[in-house]
């Protein structure tokens, strides 16, 4: 896969090379904040999930990313899923405690079935499973741990089924171990789990300077600084970080990125407690 090819300099220490890929539009999407110039890097964790997705996806299996908010799991699922399976990933997406109907029609809609989702749930289930036995599709169930039993239960049902042709992937936060792993049905199914955590300090000195070009030209102690004080190893830190650099650059364009832009920026986000 073609996912990451530039590689920082090696120093220092002995962190895998971080590699990385231009955003397209559409990848830049994924990026918090959206933000400009950005680029996709190969942190440890990236190339984890790229060869823990392959397994799911060759076996057919059902996996679970998580990790805490921040850490680059939606971000390495979906740069992955888009070089390994563009066409038959189908993400579905819910921010508060979703219902099993609710999973139905969102997998209605996401298959682009014709006509009107079916009234019984029998019915709907028949349909569904006919759908997924068709081809082979990526079920990825993002924020995970807002499911119910019932939610939970329905996944398994899906892929139970002998005839559909499915991987599950549930994506979710901190709390989404435990919570899959109180329901021991679901729990003994899972082909394999990947927790995202903060970057270490040798990895953030690989990877930052490649993550952007605000980064690249400014000196490593720095980098080092600003992650002690606020970027904490945590990538959605970053890229709120790089965008606060990027407008105080816009006040001072001749100034660079120095200590005491970055005192600036820490001002605005209370990085400086």
């Amino acid at each position: 896969m073609s996912l990451a090819t530039e590689t920082p300099a090696d120093e220092p220490g002995p962190a895998p090379a971080a590699r990385s890929t231009w955003l397209t539009e559409a990848e830049q999407t994924d990026h918090y904040l959206h933000l400009d110039d950005a680029k996709i890097v190969a942190t440890r964790a990236l190339l984890a999930c790229q060869d823990n997705i392959y397994d799911v996806i060759e076996t057919e299996a059902m996996a679970c990313v998580h990790g805490s908010a921040g850490f680059g799991k939606s971000l390495s699922v979906n740069a992955t899923l888009r070089e390994v399976a563009p066409d038959n990933t189908l993400r579905v997406v819910f921010r508060s405690r979703p219902t099993t109907r609710d999973i139905r029609h969102a997998l209605f809609h996401s298959l682009h079935l014709p006509g009107k989702p079916p009234g019984h749930p029998i019915e709907f289930d028949a349909l569904l499973k006919a759908s997924l036995s068709e081809q082979f599709r990526v079920l990825v169930c993002d924020e995970a741990q807002w499911m119910s039993r019932e939610c939970f239960e329905y996944w398994r049902h899906l892929w139970d089924d002998r005839d559909t042709r499915i991987s599950v992937l549930f994506v979710g936060g901190g709390d989404c171990y435990k919570v899959l792993s109180q329901e021991p049905m679901l729990e003994s199914r899972i082909y394999l789990w990947q927790k995202f955590r903060r970057m270490e300090r040798e990895e953030v000195l690989q990877v930052i300077p490649v993550f952007h070009p605000i980064w690249s030209s400014a000196p490593l102690d720095l980098v080092d600084y600003t992650d002690l004080h606020a970027g904490h190893g945590n990538f959605r830190n970053w890229a709120r970080l790089t965008r606060h650099v990027q407008q105080g650059l816009k006040r001072r364009p001749d100034e660079g990125v120095t200590r005491n832009l970055l005192e600036w920026v820490f001002s605005r986000i209370g990085g400086g407690k």
